[in-house]
C-alpha cells in the first residue's frame, strides 16, 4: 500500500511547487488505486513510475513552454524558423497557442493551447483531455483547469489519466514499454521511466525488482550523464567500459572499468542522491 512514510522517501521534494501534495497523494490512495482498478503493487509501481516520470517527482506540474529561440526550432522545426522562434522566444502563453491549438480538441484563435497545457502526474493536455478526464473524475477541469495539480485531486486525476489512455493492461502485464507508449505517445524518457519503475517496486514490496546487471548499470550511468548516452543493452562493450571509468574517476574509485561491489554501491549512492 502507498503510505505518506513512502510517498515522502520517493518523493522528499513533493511538496516544494504544491505544498501538501505528498499528504494529498498518500490520503487519496487507498480509495484512488481501487476505484479505478490498479488493484496491485505492479500496477500501483507503474502508474507511479509514469507520474515521478512526468511531474519530476512534483517539481514540474505544470508544462514549461519557457523555449528560447534555438529550442523552439530544435522542437518543432516545421513550425518555427529563424525569425518566428526569435520573435515567439520565452513567451509560454504564445507559444502553447501556435504549438497547440488547432489540435487536441483546442480552438484556434483561442487561449486553449496555453489554458490546457500539461499538468499532474499524467501532464495531461489538450482541451479534449481535459474534458475526458474531468468526466471520469467528476470534475468541471475546463472551468478550472488546476483542479488537475490541487493535493486533494491530484492522484485522482492522475490516475484516471492513466487508464484513459490504456496504460493500465500494459502494467498489468508488466510492460513498461507498452505503459509508457500509451501515456506519452512514444518512449521519451524511457530509461528514466523504467528505472523509477524498479524502485517503486522496492518501495512498495520491499523487493528488489531488477538484478544490477549491465542493462541497469546503463540506464543508470545515462541518468547520472553518461555522455555519450550508452545503449541499454546489456553488451559490456568499450562504450560502457568507458563509462564506467569516467565515474568511477569522477567518484574516486579505482578507475579500472570493472563494475565490483564498490562501483555498484556508488551508482545506487548517486542514484539516490539525484
Amino acid at each position: 500500500m502507498l503510505t505518506q512514510d513512502i510517498m515522502q522517501a520517493m518523493w522528499p521534494h513533493g511538496d516544494e511547487k504544491v505544498p501538501r501534495l505528498v499528504a494529498g497523494i498518500a490520503a487519496a490512495a487507498p480509495v484512488v488505486f481501487a476505484k479505478y482498478g490498479l488493484g496491485s503493487d505492479l500496477t500501483v509501481a507503474h502508474a507511479m513510475a509514469q507520474f515521478s516520470h512526468e511531474c519530476g517527482a512534483g517539481h514540474e506540474m505544470v508544462e514549461s513552454l519557457n523555449y528560447s529561440a534555438q529550442g523552439l526550432m530544435n522542437t518543432w522545426p516545421s513550425r518555427f524558423d529563424a525569425a518566428k522562434a526569435a520573435d515567439f522566444a520565452r513567451d509560454e502563453k504564445r507559444i502553447a497557442n501556435e504549438v497547440y491549438n488547432g489540435r487536441m480538441g483546442n480552438r484556434a484563435g483561442s487561449d486553449d493551447g496555453w489554458n490546457f497545457r500539461g499538468r499532474g502526474g499524467s501532464q495531461v493536455t489538450g482541451r479534449e483531455g481535459y474534458t475526458k478526464l474531468g468526466a471520469m473524475v467528476g470534475l468541471d477541469l475546463i472551468a478550472q483547469p488546476d483542479l488537475v495539480i490541487d493535493p486533494a485531486h491530484f492522484l485522482a486525476c492522475s490516475v484516471a489519466d492513466f487508464v484513459i489512455c490504456g496504460c493500465l493492461p500494459f502494467a498489468v502485464q508488466d510492460d513498461v514499454k507498452g505503459v509508457t507508449y500509451h501515456l506519452n505517445g512514444g518512449y521519451i524518457g524511457l530509461a528514466e521511466r523504467t528505472d523509477w519503475l524498479a524502485r517503486w517496486k522496492v518501495a512498495l514490496t520491499g523487493v528488489v525488482a531488477e538484478d544490477r546487471g549491465t542493462g541497469w548499470l546503463q540506464r543508470s550511468l545515462n541518468l547520472l550523464g553518461a555522455d555519450p548516452v550508452l545503449v541499454a543493452d546489456g553488451s559490456y562493450g568499450p562504450n560502457t567500459v568507458a563509462a564506467v571509468k569516467a565515474f568511477q574517476a569522477a567518484h574516486g574509485l579505482a578507475d579500472d572499468g570493472r563494475f565490483g561491489p564498490a562501483t555498484q554501491a556508488a551508482v545506487e549512492a548517486a542514484l539516490a542522491a539525484r
